[in-house]
């Protein structure tokens, strides 16, 4: 398939810009259906924008879908005394009462005997 040079509008700052052959052919290799519509540089400003506050620039939780991320709010911990060595620590969850509760370190320990 051949392409030519095309001239489109940036739909941000309205300048025109080239879709250059090469650009179209890597857009076409990667199964790309539709024309980029924004310049080069309003593509960097706005990735950067979107990567500003907390999420990478696409995907699950990012800034991905055209929604704004908010910072997470501090998790609660909640002070246990571990049920086997006896420390004092903080867990991210309210202890039910009706099993053990570990700090780090005995849950690491745990986990990795229950897998072996």
């Amino acid at each position: 398939m051949s392409f030519t040079d095309r001239t489109l509008v940036c739909a941000d700052c309205g300048n025109e810009f080239t879709f250059s052959a090469g650009e179209q052919a890597f857009f076409a290799e990667r199964g790309f259906t539709n024309d980029p519509k924004r310049c080069i540089p309003c593509r960097s400003q706005r990735r950067q924008q979107r990567s500003s506050y907390g999420g990478g620039d696409m995907g699950y939780g990012g800034g991905g879908g055209g929604y704004e991320s908010s910072p997470r709010p501090p998790r609660q911990m909640h002070p246990i005394i571990c049920d086997e060595c006896g420390v004092e620590a903080e867990v991210p969850f309210q202890p039910r009462g009706d099993r053990p509760v570990y700090c780090r370190d005995c849950f690491s320990r745990h986990r990795e005997s229950s897998w072996s």
